[in-house]
């Protein structure tokens, strides 16, 4: 992995070419190692893949439709960086929406590890439970 050397514009860089796959279903070029390793967590499952094509396909399975990335918050870590966001997206006549933490990974300039810890998909039934049930402070 990179050193402390990482350097934040290409953390930064690499951030937002992974909200665009996020966002489009499409990985942009030079944003993942061929040998890509996604490790996804979810509620109640896991899942990984070793290679890019792999992680690419598994993303696609569970989320086929374009969306938004709502909000993300973006760190800087030695060895790549952290996003957190916050998607919704259009699928069957709904709305849906989840919040996930990224660890990226960064090797020769791309993203290699990748570790994806999901609040699992909200329907808008989902949704407009927790709004009646909690109150959030901060959105």
């Amino acid at each position: 992995m990179q050193t402390a050397a990482t350097d934040v514009d290409l953390a930064r860089e690499l951030a937002a070419k992974l909200i665009h796959f996020l966002e489009t279903g499409e990985a942009p070029a030079g944003l993942f190692a061929p040998d890509l390793f996604l490790d996804f967590t979810m509620p109640l499952w896991r899942v990984q893949a070793d290679t890019a094509r792999d992680a690419i396909a598994a993303r696609l399975a569970g989320h086929p439709s374009k969306g938004q990335v709502a909000r993300s918050r973006f760190d800087r870590l030695d060895s790549g960086f952290l996003i957190e966001v916050e998607e919704t997206w259009e699928q069957g006549g709904d709305s849906w929406y989840c919040r996930e933490l990224m660890r990226a990974d960064i090797r020769d300039g791309l993203v290699a590890e990748l570790s994806v810890y999901c609040t699992g998909d909200w329907d808008s039934a989902r949704q407009a439970e927790h709004r009646a049930a909690v109150k959030l402070f901060r959105p």
